[in-house]
């Protein structure tokens, strides 16, 4: 069990009015939860400190060479005013399996948890409560060595920040639409996609600029070998309903492991829908809309959490999606995910976690 030190801030920062609306990712709260590590002395000196500035040095090797690893979750506050966390522990071993690949050094997972509930239970009046709102958490790694050469550093820092959000699309749950790629690609089979890693983001920017020029919300990445399997969105797994069949992507080592992903594959066999998971090509998906089979398309994410899809462009082909509205399976798995999240739906398969 971690020794946390707590260093509360003594200039509070004002909490943000819920009845404006809550930009995704631009406001922080008081505090952060910080750890240290060293070859020779684990993971260390655990604090609960003021929002601030970072000094590193300027070789710090994070900048030249990109050890770092991030992930997301999120709490929220139940109508009885319990602090809630939705499936924290797969975010923890999905972070430990990004550290493997990259040569972080591992987080105990009960250090991990630990420290999440320490940091919210600290800003737990920043926690928001109006519909479609949240208080997302952000934990990542960093490496720190002052030292330019290409082999794993030595020292790193562990950092847990917070911040109040409402929906991550403008649009909120109103179907979005989607730019599927077929010029550049994101990840490939043995390299880090499946890893949740800066690297993997800053690949996506030319096709996600791409994309918006043309009116689009995200990018659909298609595989980085044969540029003709669908993979998933930048900052979303994707689902189709064909037929009557939700069928989504095999994680394939170059598609990231989505906690909300496998939380909506759960659900639907629970409900007795027929699953896939498989390698669907782009052209499977056109042929079904040209069919009229494409029922439905969602993304899923923390940040989104479902996100319906109403139009798919690939080149110049053009798929309407349900007539751009909402599907009745996408409904429900929202109103199913975030009623278990906020407590108000029974947590029958346990993956809630109370913050004390």
């Amino acid at each position: 069990m971690l020794d946390i030190k707590f260093e509360k801030t003594k200039n509070p920062k004002p909490i943000p009015d819920e009845n404006n609306p809550l930009a995704f990712g631009t406001i922080f709260t008081d505090h952060m939860f910080i750890m240290d590590y060293e070859t020779k002395k684990g993971w260390h000196n655990a604090r609960v400190t003021e929002y601030a500035p970072l000094t590193l040095d300027p070789s710090a090797m994070v900048f030249h060479y990109g050890q770092e690893m991030f992930e997301g979750l999120k709490a929220y506050k139940a109508e009885d005013g319990k602090i809630l966390l939705f499936r924290p522990d797969k975010n923890i071993e999905r972070a430990n399996n990004t550290n493997k690949r990259i040569c972080i050094p591992q987080i105990p997972k009960e250090d991990f948890l630990q420290a999440i509930k320490a940091v919210v239970a600290a800003d737990k009046g920043w926690i928001p409560t109006k519909p479609g709102t949240s208080l997302y958490i952000r934990p990542f790694v960093i490496a720190t060595d002052p030292y330019l050469g290409v082999r794993p550093s030595d020292t790193y820092k562990f950092i847990i920040i917070l911040s109040p959000v409402g929906p991550y699309y403008p649009e909120g749950l109103n179907p979005v639409k989607i730019w599927i790629e077929d010029e550049y690609v994101r990840a490939v089979k043995g390299g880090i996609g499946e890893a949740k890693t800066g690297g993997n983001y800053v690949a996506s920017l030319a096709s996600q600029v791409k994309a918006h020029d043309a009116g689009y919300s995200q990018v659909l990445w298609l595989d980085g070998v044969e540029r003709k399997y669908i993979e998933e969105v930048g900052a979303m797994n994707i689902f189709f309903k064909i037929d009557g069949t939700v069928v989504t992507p095999m994680l394939n080592g170059s598609i990231l492991p989505g906690v909300t992903r496998d939380s909506c594959i759960a659900l639907c066999k629970n409900w007795g829908l027929p699953v896939e998971e498989r390698k669907i090509s782009i052209d499977e998906i056109y042929e079904a809309a040209q069919k009229g089979t494409l029922e439905e398309v969602w993304g899923t994410g923390t940040a989104a959490v479902i996100s319906p899809v109403g139009q798919l462009r690939w080149k110049d082909h053009i798929m309407q999606i349900n007539d751009g509205g909402i599907g009745e399976l996408s409904q429900k798995l929202y109103d199913t995910v975030t009623g278990i999240q906020l407590g108000k739906i029974k947590d029958s398969l346990n993956w809630i976690e109370e913050v004390e």
